[in-house]
This record gives structure tokens, sequence and C-alpha cells, in this order.
């Protein structure tokens, strides 16, 4: 028997509670008495989240004092993070190095930061708020750019629905791939993220071009992934000179259309090597990437790890829990 033991305080997201939550009670269904989950709050009372829930704990963090370390203790974001409690961080600062594994949600980063329980190592957290972490923390290394970073014992995630990604690979880690799989199919994930996966798709990195021309040429890419998407191929479509359109699509958007295509068909060959049974040189062509080296050597450079692998790891989930 595992236990997660949840810390909640006053204005804590609800999802960065009830998504991980969700995912270890269904590995417990799947695998009945692997896992013991507890909520608890420093002084016992009720917790309005964020969203203006209510939440009762199970517990009192003071109570724990002298019981045996949690298997995991997860740590959740929100507005409270933001506005640390001394008496929690205190607790954290106490408590946490016992955990066998610590996580935090979204900004609940900050909190273990602020217990100093992230000094010297890499670390995630909602985009948002990546930079204030690494202004108020340079002993941390953060990452902007993943959907959770895993160092050593302890294991950070992005924003929100990340913390259920988290969740399955640490489920995934306890229990084995395909009890992993069948939570993720109960929950209704389609699409079990890898950890070094960007936060953000293509389209919602890069902006939304103000000028018509420029939007259009966005939606093109997106909707032919595996044609000729060269500078002067798209400026052509757009009516401009290359050299214009690099520099206003760069403007308009925050990134270079080399880049953006880079995404798009990334994000394309993914979700064929999901969803269909064609193979990888048929998935390359129709991709825009030609050979299949050079779709794997995209996969590698962007997720570190080829499309054979990706596809292994990410297959449909086997028949899991009753609705």
């Amino acid at each position: 028997m595992r236990t997660v033991l949840v810390v909640l305080f006053d204005d804590v997201q609800s999802l960065d509670v009830t998504g991980p939550v969700e995912v270890f009670h269904g590995a417990g269904t799947a695998r009945p008495g692997t896992y013991d989950i507890r909520t608890a709050t420093l002084h016992g009372a009720p917790v309005r989240t964020s969203s203006g829930l209510t939440l009762v704990p199970d517990l009192s963090l003071r109570d724990l004092a002298g019981a045996p370390a949690p298997d995991t203790l997860l740590v959740p974001g929100g507005q409270g993070a933001r506005r640390p409690d001394p008496g929690l961080v205190d607790w954290l600062r106490a408590h946490g190095p016992r955990a066998r594994r610590l996580v935090s949600v979204c900004t609940g980063a900050i909190l273990l930061a602020e217990a100093g329980l992230l000094d010297g190592r890499r670390a995630t957290t909602h985009w948002a708020y990546c930079d204030t972490l690494a202004h108020d923390h340079p002993d941390i290394e953060v990452d902007p750019d993943p959907i959770y970073v895993r160092d050593g014992h302890v294991s950070t995630s992005a924003g929100v629905t990340a913390g259920i990604d988290l969740a399955l690979a640490l489920v995934e880690e306890d229990l084995g791939r395909d009890t992993a799989l069948t939570v993720a199919r109960h929950l209704v994930v389609f699409l079990r993220r890898p950890g070094n996966q960007a936060q953000f798709s293509a389209q919602l990195a890069a902006q939304t071009a103000r000028r018509e021309p420029l939007r259009e040429v966005q939606q093109y890419i997106t909707e032919h992934p595996g044609d000729d998407l060269g500078v002067e191929s798209l400026a052509a479509r757009a009516g401009f000179s290359p050299r214009h359109f690099a520099r206003a699509f760069q403007a308009e958007t925050g990134t270079t259309p080399g880049r953006y295509v880079d995404r798009v068909r990334l994000e394309h060959a993914r979700r064929l090597l999901e969803d269909t049974a064609d193979g990888v040189e048929e998935i390359s062509r129709a991709c825009g990437y030609g050979t299949p080296e050079a779709m794997r050597r995209a996969f590698v450079k962007a997720l570190g790890t080829a499309p054979a692998e990706y596809r292994r790891r990410f297959r449909p989930a086997p028949a899991g829990l009753a609705g």
C-alpha cells in the first residue's frame, strides 16, 4: 500500500488536486490495495479553492508528527501557492525530504522552492510563472518548456492538467504501463503526453497573426504539413516577397516560419503515430519530412525518442475500468 498525501490550502487550484487524485484512485480501483490517498491542511480545517469549492481534508498536517513518511507527497498550486503560508512552508521544509517522492503541480513548485526543496534541481511550473520562479530562486534550473520534469525523487509539473500526465507517469512507475494506460482510458485522456513535450502546441505557442494573409498561411500550414512549406512558397501564397514575409511572420507570430512549420509537422506526425497504423515511411512523407531518417532526427531532437519508440509507448490503451 502506497500512501499519497495531498497538501491543501486556501485558494488552491481544484484541478491540481482532483486530477492527480483521480489518477491514483483509478489505479487503486484497477489494482486494489495499491494506494491510500489522504488530504491534509495545516490545521485540519476545510479550505476554499480558487474557484469557490470547499474541500474538507482527512486530517491535519500537525497531526502527522511522528507518523511514517508518505510514499508520495503531492503539493498542488493555485493562488494560495503564490502567497505562501509561512507555517506550510516550514512544514514542507521539515517533512518534505522524508517522502520517497516529492511532487508538485503547477505553482506548487513555488511552495517547494520557498521550502528550499528545489535548490540545485531542474524544475518546471506553469509557463506564466517560470520567469518568476527563476528570478526568485536562482539556485533552481527552471525549464519553462516541458509539461513535467523529474529530477531524482523530486517531480514538478506545468500548469493544471499537466498534473494528470505526471500522476500517470508515477502510476506507470509503480504498477506498470498497462495499469497507467487503463487509467488514462478511463479518464478519457486520449494522449498520454511524455514529460518532455512542450507546454504549448505550435498554434498556442505562436501568436495569431493580425493580417489576414498571414493568418491564412498559418491555417494552410496546419492543414497541409506535407506540402512545400519553404519561405518562398509561403511568401507567394501570402503575396509578399520572401524577405518581407519572413520578417512580417516573425513580428506577428513571435516565431520564424521555419520553426512554426517544424512544430506543426512534429505534432501532425505524433498524431498519426498515435491514431493510425500507417508506417513510419508513409507518415514521414505525409508530414513533409521526406524520409524516415529526417523524421527520426526531428523526434529525437524535440522529444528525445525515435518515432517507433514513441508509437510503442503511446499505443491505444487496452480495455479498462468501467465508467
